[in-house]
């Protein structure tokens, strides 16, 4: 009834014409459907767009040509592209087109123009079902690096030295403070024999004082004590009047404060270098029990 008031309204000849370029198509092919309608140059149309529905098919783009007049008579052409997922054998569309009118609007619809689906795939029938091929050989697969279960193995790799490393933290600590004990009095001793051989060489004050030295900044290090700010008194005052310790340093001061070197006093330098180094060698021994008792 609608198409007939429009046909009233407009013309026998003012109808818009829509077709299928191809006709046939595929699932998910593009298939361009056109749409021309030819009408009095005074009329105002209006396409459908994007938004319209285009059912069973699904929009993919389109394009518009100008409006063309020739002859007192517009032509006004555009080109869809659409594609159907439907499976129905034949799909048909029809378009509407707006003709505005001063105030008033008509809507036109196209005949249903039809397109028929073309299957890729062999019709089966169901009486007689297709012959299943077996086939047994095994097909080559590319070795792939099996990144999960190396990172797995790594994973457990770490924890396994973590928590041996926890249980063992105090091992070795331990172990590795003995070897810095070690090591430090090893040097120490090389040091002082090194500088009382030069005194012995030199008879020189500079290398009595040198030996000296070392020995406080060893003791410091090794008992983390103030020791080599102090004087010999307080020294003497901190290892509660040891007599090998007082003795020696006493000895060391007439000779380096007191400028008094002879010969004769040559056995008792020595016995003072022998005392200081005899000391040095008990407080590390009573540091190294301390440490492996800890």
């Amino acid at each position: 009834m609608l198409t007939m008031l429009a046909q009233t309204a407009l013309g026998q000849s003012a109808q818009p014409v829509g077709r299928f370029r191809q006709p046939t198509t595929q699932v998910g092919a593009v298939v361009e459907y056109e749409l021309t309608f030819r009408h009095a140059p005074t009329l105002e149309v209006i396409f459908p767009d994007s938004s319209a529905d285009f059912k069973p098919f699904e929009y993919v783009g389109h394009q518009y040509s100008p409006t063309r007049t020739r002859q007192g008579q517009s032509l006004d052409r555009a080109v869809y592209r659409l594609r159907t997922f439907d499976l129905a054998p034949e799909q048909q569309l029809s378009l509407p087109v707006l003709v505005l009118r001063g105030r008033d609007s008509l809507v036109v619809r196209t005949a249903p123009a039809a397109v028929r689906l073309r299957f890729l795939a062999p019709t089966v029938d169901a009486d007689q079902p297709p012959v299943l091929r077996a086939t047994t050989g095994l097909a080559p697969v590319e070795t792939r690096f099996n990144y999960p279960y190396w990172l797995a193995a790594i994973g457990a790799v770490l924890g396994l030295t973590g928590a041996l490393v926890l249980v063992f933290r105090r091992r070795l600590r331990l172990r590795y403070q003995r070897y810095k004990l070690r090591k430090n009095h090893a040097y120490f001793l090389a040091q002082y024999a090194r500088h009382i051989e030069r005194f012995a060489l030199s008879r020189s004050i500079t290398n009595m004082e040198r030996a000296i030295t070392l020995w406080k900044n060893y003791l410091t290090r090794l008992e983390d004590s103030n020791l080599n700010s102090l004087t010999t008194r307080e020294i003497e005052s901190h290892y509660q009047h040891h007599p090998a310790v007082s003795q020696a340093l006493r000895v060391a001061d007439r000779v380096i404060y007191g400028n008094l070197l002879d010969e004769d006093e040559s056995p008792e330098i020595d016995l003072a270098f022998e005392q200081l180094r005899g000391f040095a060698e008990e407080r590390y021994q009573r540091a190294a029990a301390g440490v492996q008792l800890s």
